[in-house]
């Protein structure tokens, strides 16, 4: 299966590089980069392995999954051919605000 980064998430994993970087180094960025590389590998093969939220349901996002990659929480939709991921955050932050936020937005 094809995996689409959209822009939105695109533009989280340049902020989340740039935080680990600044806070913690390029040996801890190369491992969090590799956690984000195992985790789409996974959606390729694997499309429905992450979980639906409560946050998502109450949010009407049926179709959308997210899957844990580190301190990372990755947010996706699945289609026929295609998995789109929607947004990278750090899982420590508030999901149903940042959820809310981009994904009630116009598509990327």
């Amino acid at each position: 299966m094809r995996v689409v980064i959209l822009r939105g998430a695109e533009e989280d994993l340049r902020e989340i590089r740039r935080y680990v970087i600044r806070s913690f180094g390029q040996e801890a960025w190369q491992r969090t980069k590799a956690q984000f590389s195992d985790a789409i590998s996974q959606l390729k093969v694997f499309p429905m392995s992450g979980s639906v939220t409560e946050t998502l349901e109450e949010l009407g996002m049926n179709g959308f999954r997210q899957m844990v990659a580190g301190m990372n929480r990755i947010v996706y939709e699945v289609t026929e051919s295609t998995v789109y991921i929607h947004v990278i955050s750090d899982s420590r932050r508030d999901a149903r605000t940042l959820l809310a936020r981009r994904l009630l937005r116009a598509p990327n």
